[in-house]
């Protein structure tokens, strides 16, 4: 799951990275000032593969490149 309002650029990477996974973007409306990545796995549980609730000022450090979420989901599909 992606949630926030640069959501549509991460999802684009995640489905062109990884085509079998369904990527679900904002299924409910996001927390002001948010920006959260989710893994949500077969068994139920869940990854939190990125947040930026306590990052910045900047407010640009809340949102994160595409690649390093896509590295991060990496490192746990294997």
């Amino acid at each position: 799951r992606v949630y926030g309002r640069n959501a549509a650029a991460l999802s684009q990477a995640l489905r062109l990275e990884t085509p079998e996974l369904p990527v679900e973007v904002n299924p409910a409306k996001p927390r002001r000032g948010s920006f959260e990545v989710t893994l949500l796995r077969p068994d139920g549980s869940s990854v939190e593969l990125w947040t930026g609730i306590k990052k910045g000022p900047p407010r640009k450090l809340k949102f994160p490149e595409p690649q390093e979420v896509v590295e991060e989901l990496k490192k746990h599909l294997s």
